[in-house]
């Protein structure tokens, strides 16, 4: 397969630039940097889906949505006289050759965790300012997902020596944490004050804090289990709906128990 940029990409962006031209696409015209916020989320996330499902037809598709929001953003931004798209590949090819001087340059490195350390250590010099005055926090973005952005925060602290020095940390700290979750509950219950239930907000996120810390521990992504787990659970209460509709009987009509039972079928035959 030929790794050489294909004729097509200047094609994509000249179809951005026609769309988006007096004579264009009505909708496409009216759009900005914030309207197309949760667009380019979304078509993230149905890429990393593609990749989920192991499917290079979908996930090819996938990327020609990112890739079209990049464009699009690239295109507002050059009618207003900001940046264009060649501003745009100009700007991250720069940083890939700066950031990489153990290949374009002369820099030896040892493993791949060196190479990171390079990595943080160029990135905070392009920052600027006095290296005392940078965060190791610096840079993890707010917009990230939360479990995500958890587990980069911890991350980076742990890159300082700011971390526990083996599992049974992290998992002590959960059990400390939910302790708390329930002794708030409990001294709250169903009248809970404005006050409590922001304290349970509180410390529940405290413990889904520290359940990230332990998947870092344990070496699994938190984002990418709690997905699998909400599709998992999405494929079995699909197959429970499904399984009160053969019997003819609506679900909002059958008792916990025979929900549970159903459940409990649907999770025997997928270990069979």
């Amino acid at each position: 397969m030929n790794p050489t940029p294909h004729p097509r990409f200047p094609e994509l962006v000249q179809i951005m630039s026609r769309l988006r031209a007096p004579d264009g696409c009505p909708w496409d015209r009216e759009q900005t940097h914030a309207s197309l916020r949760s667009y380019l989320l979304e078509e993230a996330h149905e890429a990393l889906e593609a990749v989920d499902a192991g499917d290079d037809q979908a996930l090819c598709e996938e990327l020609g949505d990112v890739l079209l929001q990049i464009v699009f953003h690239a295109q507002i931004a050059a009618e207003d006289g900001r940046f264009t798209i060649d501003d745009v590949c100009g700007a991250i090819v720069d940083k890939l050759v700066r950031r990489h001087p153990h290949v374009f340059g002369d820099v030896e490195v040892d493993d791949a965790a060196h190479v990171k350390a390079n990595w943080d250590q160029i990135k905070r010099g392009e920052k600027g300012g006095r290296a005392d005055e940078h965060s190791a926090l610096d840079g993890v973005p707010a917009h990230l997902p939360a479990l995500l952005r958890a587990q980069r925060l911890q991350e980076r602290a742990s890159g300082k020596g700011f971390d526990w020095d083996h599992i049974g940390g992290p998992l002590d700290k959960v059990a400390e944490e939910l302790a708390e979750v329930r002794a708030v509950w409990a001294a709250a219950a169903d009248q809970a004050t404005e006050a409590e239930r922001r304290r349970l907000e509180e410390e529940f996120g405290d413990l889904l804090f520290a359940l990230v810390n332990a998947a870092r521990f344990l070496k699994v992504t938190p984002e990418d289990a709690l997905r699998r787990a909400a599709a998992k659970f999405e494929t079995r209460f699909r197959a429970v709906e499904q399984a009160f509709r053969d019997r003819g009987r609506p679900l909002e009509e059958a008792s916990l128990e025979e929900m549970d039972a159903v459940w409990d079928q649907v999770k025997a035959r997928e270990a069979d």
